[in-house]
């Protein structure tokens, strides 16, 4: 018996079908491309970045001042000018230091009757100025003492402790480098730059060593640090990645940083703010569940698979960030016509327009709020992205960023019932930003140690701006309270929130 014939190559049904898959191929490649051509050559966020705004308005800003500099040059517009400047300056801070300089005529003899001037009254105007940062020397003498009469007992204070002891470094100069690599992302070896044009010779390998020893002797303090983070009934985490030398292989590895951060001004929460970094050289499962070891409550996270493992453990929720679902949709609306990413972007506008209407109030009102108002849109998006996902092809990036927030719908849910739990987790994605900055300019880690010193020194760091508390201030105390020997039973007495918080800054011009 004949076997049965197969369908010719030109049959309609047959090229109508290889035809629709071929478009399909060819239209998740493009993407890719396009996706591939603005990680490479365009913005890498969804809004344009401050810093570039920022930029664009200073070049703005000093062309006009170039402007009206030229103006000022007729005494009439000059007048005008330096009246508009001293009603908009307004006052400096009675913190800062006041040097007075007296002014007075080259004459106190009247011009008319050549008698003497008394004063009547003064002008008093003030200017900003700033003295650039002196290195000095401290010069400890500490006198022995001897007794005249038995001419046996000697007398002598004991030594004030150091951080480094019989080492060159005051405490506070410690601090000083810690806060420029750290907090203004400066390399040692340019921080050794700056030194050698005041003269003085500090190699790159002695700042190292400081910050290796202050890293080592604020250590129990991170810990305290992160055992207090995870006391908490809600967080955030993330990670980064940590360039790490590598010798022998004449590259470097990929180290990891994980981003533990707390943050409940939004809902009105008591707890301070707070951040933990934690160095780890892989981004196995097994890491969030050593550093979360104790934990229960809600985790905010993105769409990383390892968290599950938390989850699986029982006594954590995991909270997904829209953010991430957001960020999907707005690459394919911006590669070009996609009608269906941008729909999908408007409904979640919708739940940032009531996020930001209920900034800032209590978690019972949030919750309320919510579920009038939110409910609605999340219980219409489900049903309406599966729908666009079965008329789509399933290798689309389409399909793919529609699979990427139906798989992590209950996670995306949780904000609903708990007014504690945020939209998204750029609370920590915010606290991240300094670690690639300093990433940018230091390029790498010099080994796992040096890793290590890079989480306990930049979770202070942070910590302290989010708490208001100036860091070098308090790196300076700590340090030295660490080198006189302050108890580890009352390591909370050194948390950065602790302390009091910096004076309000107000604008003064």
């Amino acid at each position: 018996m004949a076997a049965p014939a197969s369908p010719p190559p030109d049959d309609p049904e047959t090229l109508k079908a290889l035809l629709a898959e071929e478009r399909a191929e060819n239209e998740r490649l493009r993407q890719i491309i396009q996706a591939m051509q603005r990680h490479r050559f365009g913005r890498r966020a969804e809004s344009l970045p401050e810093d570039q705004l920022l930029l664009g308005l200073e070049e703005a800003e000093q062309g006009e001042a170039a402007t009206l500099a030229a103006a000022d040059s007729e005494p009439a517009s000059r007048a005008t000018r330096v009246a508009e400047r001293r009603r908009n300056r307004g006052a400096l801070p009675a913190h800062l230091p006041r040097v007075e300089r007296v002014v007075d005529p080259a004459s106190l003899v009247c011009p008319c009757c050549a008698g003497t001037l008394h004063r009547i009254g003064e002008d008093v105007s003030e200017r900003l100025d700033v003295v650039p940062a002196q290195v000095r020397v401290l010069v400890i003498r500490r006198p022995r003492y001897a007794c005249r009469a038995c001419e046996e007992a000697v007398v002598q204070a004991p030594a004030p402790a150091r951080l480094i002891e019989g080492g060159l470094p005051s405490d506070a100069l410690v601090a000083q480098v810690l806060v420029s690599k750290y907090a203004d992302h400066l390399p040692l070896y340019r921080q050794a730059q700056i030194f050698a044009r005041q003269g003085i010779c500090l190699h790159r390998s002695t700042l190292a060593d400081w910050v290796g020893r202050a890293a080592f002797a604020l250590r129990p303090v991170h810990e305290r640090l992160l055992e207090t983070l995870r006391a908490s009934g809600k967080l955030f985490a993330d990670e980064t990645t940590a360039p790490v030398l590598d010798p022998g292989r004449g590259r470097t590895k990929t180290g990891q940083l994980w981003a533990y951060a707390r943050d409940d001004r939004p809902w009105g929460g008591r707890d301070p703010p707070g951040v933990a970094y934690v160095y780890a050289p892989d981004r196995t499962a097994e890491r969030p569940l050593r550093h979360l070891s104790g934990f229960v409550g809600v985790l905010q996270v993105d769409g990383y698979g390892g968290y599950k493992a938390l989850a699986d453990r029982g006594g954590i929720q995991l909270a997904f960030c829209w953010a991430h679902v957001r960020r999907r949709f707005y690459e394919l609306a911006q590669g070009g016509p996609a009608p269906i990413a941008t729909q999908a972007l408007e409904r979640i506008a919708r739940l940032y327009r009531t996020e930001a209407e209920i900034r800032g109030r209590s978690a019972e009102e949030r919750r309320a709020q919510r579920q009038e108002h939110s409910r609605p849109v999340i219980a219409a998006l489900e049903p309406w992205l599966r729908e666009k996902l079965g008329q789509i092809s399933q290798k689309s990036r389409l399909a793919e960023a529609i699979r990427y927030a139906l798989s992590r719908w209950a996670g995306l849910s949780v904000f609903l019932e708990d007014g504690r739990v945020e939209l998204d987790s750029n609370v920590v994605e915010r606290a991240i930003r300094p670690l690639a900055l300093t990433r940018k300019n230091a390029l790498f880690a010099g080994s796992d140690g040096g890793g290590q010193h890079w989480a306990v020194i930049a979770s202070l760091v942070e910590t302290c701006k989010l708490n208001g508390v100036e860091p070098h201030a308090y790196l300076s105390d700590v340090l030295t309270r660490i080198a006189e020997g302050h108890p580890n039973r009352r390591l909370d007495e050194l948390m950065p929130w602790a302390y009091a918080s910096a004076q309000d800054l107000k604008a003064v011009a």
